[in-house]
């Protein structure tokens, strides 16, 4: 039983993975056999139900890759329910404080590290492994990423990543950290406010070994987020993967604009 993303993070490995927001098994089984290093089936946002969750877990781990899931919040619920269906890693939104960090990571373990019950199947058996090897195992084999992406998680990096055991990377989403700075949502940019905020992130979460991840664009943009030191990156996603094809093919052809659609 081995996480290999999370086992290459702790090497200073890059991890370039994408997002599933369009809650299609199809999508998730083709898009796992492409390179890609892991998927997150997206809760938070996404149309997904549990159950297509599991199944999109199950293909993606089939595949020999890693399945993780951004959970819809910071609740013990949601974090025991998508590791007991198959996810081998949580990313957990709108983590802000050492309280709020303390409990995602306690969610993600079971005891003596955390407070995560005993139960499910489809744990261990997206690992290969029989139950009692996976709850010997999982504490050190699930993948714990926290999202940084409202100011307050910026004003309290260095407060989160020294005091808190147990985050494997952090993930900033851009759109979220731009609103909360009063600007408008983008996947980067260069005002000052968030440049400095992004630098801030990675520089105090590699101080702390704590991987530093963030969500780009495209190939170009995680590229240069690599050569910058950022090692957990997605690249657009499958609903954007979509898009820019078609819109490639509309341009190509002349046959008109697609407006706001390839912006995912």
């Amino acid at each position: 039983m081995r996480n290999q993303v999370k086992h290459s993070l702790l090497a200073g490995e890059p991890q370039v993975g994408s997002w599933l927001s369009l809650a299609s098994p199809h999508a998730a089984r083709y898009l796992a056999k492409t390179g890609l290093k892991w998927l997150t089936v997206d809760i938070e946002h996404s149309p997904v139900n549990w159950e297509t969750a599991a199944i999109m877990f199950a293909f993606i781990a089939d595949a020999g890759i890693v399945p993780l899931a951004r959970v819809p919040c910071n609740s013990h619920d949601h974090i025991k329910r998508a590791l007991d269906n198959g996810a081998q890693g949580i990313v957990v939104p709108m983590v802000n404080t050492v309280e709020e960090a303390t409990r995602a990571v306690e969610a993600c373990k079971y005891h003596p590290q955390g407070d995560r019950s005993v139960g499910g199947s489809f744990h261990a058996t997206n690992f290969g492994v029989s139950p009692g090897e996976y709850y010997a195992k999982a504490n050190d084999e699930i993948l714990v990423v926290l999202q940084a992406e409202h100011i307050q998680a910026v004003e309290n990096a260095e407060e989160i990543y020294s005091k808190v055991p147990g985050i494997d990377a952090m993930f900033v989403g851009p759109n979220d950290l731009h609103s909360s700075m009063g600007l408008t949502p983008a996947m980067d940019s260069d005002e000052p406010q968030f440049v400095e905020a992004m630098n801030h992130l990675r520089e105090t979460a590699a101080k702390h070994g704590v991987q530093p991840g963030l969500h780009t664009g495209n190939a170009e943009m995680a590229a240069r987020r690599i050569a910058e030191g950022w090692r957990f990156i997605a690249v657009s996603s499958d609903l954007g993967f979509l898009l820019s094809a078609a819109k490639s093919i509309v341009d190509d052809l002349d046959l008109g604009s697609a407006g706001e659609a390839a912006r995912y």
